[in-house]
């Protein structure tokens, strides 16, 4: 039987739209919804979110 092999390794390619993140007084990176402003999630490690842009 035919099947469609995966092209590449399956992650995404570019910046995730919609979205933007940026940093907090504390040191936590939390990720906002670019449409209605809303925080969505604040990473505990310090590391920044992958493959979302940075706000300014």
């Amino acid at each position: 039987m035919a099947k469609n092999a995966p092209i590449g390794d399956g992650r995404r390619i570019g910046a995730v739209k919609q979205r933007s993140q940026t940093k907090t007084s504390s040191g936590h990176w939390v990720k906002r919804d670019s449409k209605t402003g809303r925080f969505m999630d604040v990473k505990s490690d310090g590391q920044p979110f992958k493959g979302i842009r940075k706000e300014r």
